[in-house]
């Protein structure tokens, strides 16, 4: 081979080896595109939240398709706070977030029912795993039907949020209960949940919880309260008040205000925090943004964990509560499950414990409705984890286990409202574990209240306009 020949080959040799050492690189960079969920956890989490899947439960401004989520990170939008990372973060990187914010973003898609589908006016065919069901309709013409009783003759009570107490017997004949309490119906409030005494054959006591006020310097105070009375020849007669929260306040939502009795007949009264967070969910002194309980005539029971504890209000249970408007008791266990209202994202379903902190707003999976984070945890020593949380937030309302023999398929499962994706959700069971979610009866409306009757049925209380539907199982 002569000279040339020889500086030729090593030529060749050396553009095969530079042409390997490209591609090398390129595998080398593919492999070490960083996590994306580190990066926003180091770099995003402190104004966007903990949950990217909270995040980007919201509108928008910019556009969602991968260019636009590129060019927001990329180079931001300094005029809103949102500073661009191109220096920071590598473009491989941000590509990388992009794709992560758009499989986040099916989360939240995956509840919308509504595009191509009607809401429900009934009767309708609903199908599910293992069972199929249809409405008959109860009541019309309510407004936002919120509590619900069976009596023991089969006929029904619904409490209407504007104000009123309906009697509906077996042939839909619904008739007004006068002389029940004066609320304010305003933002949240109105009348309220409704039960019956535990042994109501023989006394008829019923209780029922609402927005009560009082004027202070020409302005309307607010408070969640609780009365038991009778009704007697149509009329709510013989009337005392058991529970009144403390302080009042301007607001005029976050009233919590379900109500349970357990197996040994104690009241369990949910109480929302007022939309105050900063105040009294983890204050003990006040009332707002907990679980109490008492006994049937407002008395309170010696064991309440904070009985003769300093200023603490005794009928506490539990506290460190948001807005609990769901909330029942498991009939094999005599458990108390309670629903609550986070902010965007970090629903929550609890076991209420006697004494127990149930963590807001120390704690949240949720962020604010401004899109800036409540807090950077989500979980803490010495405070509650949820059973399960759904993000994006269902609004969950009512709350009510499955028993009998009319829905084999739903047999011990939780069944939840949702306000806001119109439906209810089912929570499958194991035990007191969550082991799975399945959604029912979707597009059937802002459900407000799901309740087992007497009779073996399920009932569904839907708003606007207000309805109350018995489920019905349909081969």
């Amino acid at each position: 081979m002569t000279r040339l020949h020889k500086i030729a080959a090593l030529l060749v040799l050396a553009a095969i080896s530079f042409a390997f050492t490209q591609v090398n690189k390129k595998k080398s960079e593919q492999v070490t595109i960083e996590d994306p969920r580190k990066i926003y956890t180091e770099k995003c989490a402190s104004c966007h939240g903990e949950s990217v899947e909270a995040y980007v439960d919201r509108v928008w401004k910019h556009g969602k398709t991968k260019e636009a989520l590129v060019a927001s990170i990329t180079n931001g939008y300094t005029d809103y706070g949102m500073p661009g990372w191109k220096d920071v973060i590598a473009e491989k990187d941000i590509n990388a977030m992009a794709d992560m914010i758009l499989t986040s973003l099916k989360t939240v898609e995956q509840y919308d029912f509504t595009k191509d589908k009607k809401k429900v006016e009934g009767p309708a065919r609903f199908e599910s795993k293992g069972i199929n069901v249809t409405l008959d309709t109860i009541a019309t013409g309510l407004n936002s039907p919120w509590g619900f009783e069976q009596l023991p003759n089969g006929n029904y009570l619904i409490t209407d949020r504007e104000g009123s107490l309906y009697l509906v017997d077996q042939q839909r004949n619904k008739t007004k209960i006068g002389n029940t309490p004066d609320v304010l119906s305003e933002g949240q409030g109105g009348l309220l949940d409704i039960t019956l005494h535990p042994n109501y054959d023989q006394n008829g006591l019923v209780y029922m919880s609402y927005s009560k006020y009082k004027l202070e310097n020409g302005e309307k105070m607010t408070t969640t309260a609780v009365v038991r009375g009778k009704i007697v020849d149509n009329n709510f007669v013989d009337i005392q008040e058991v529970f009144e929260a403390k302080p009042y306040t301007k607001t005029k939502h976050h009233y919590g205000s379900r109500l349970v009795f357990d197996k040994k007949g104690y009241l369990f009264i949910s109480v929302g925090e007022r939309g105050q967070e900063k105040l009294f969910p983890q204050d003990l002194t006040t009332s707002p943004g907990k679980i109490h309980r008492i006994n049937d005539d407002g008395s309170i029971p010696k064991d309440n964990p904070f009985v003769n504890k300093g200023n603490n209000v005794a009928s506490i249970y539990a506290y460190g509560n948001r807005n609990p408007q769901g909330m029942t008791m498991d009939p094999v266990t005599g458990l108390i499950w309670e629903t609550e209202h986070g902010p965007r994202g970090g629903d929550e379903l609890n076991i209420i414990k006697s004494g127990a902190n149930y963590g807001w707003p120390v704690i949240s999976y949720g962020i604010n409705y401004d899109g800036k984070p409540i807090t950077s945890i989500s979980k803490k020593v010495g405070m509650e984890q949820p059973q399960t949380y759904w993000i994006p937030s269902i609004a969950p309302s009512g709350l009510t286990f499955v028993t009998g023999d009319k829905y084999p398929a739903w047999k011990g499962s939780i069944l939840a409202g949702s306000l806001r994706f119109n439906y209810i959700d089912r929570s499958i069971m194991q035990g007191n574990k969550v082991i799975g979610h399945e959604k029912l009866m979707m597009n059937i409306g802002r459900t407000r209240n799901v309740e087992m009757g007497r009779d073996g049925y399920l009932y569904v209380g839907i708003e606007g306009p207000g309805t109350v539907f018995r489920v019905r199982a349909i081969k």
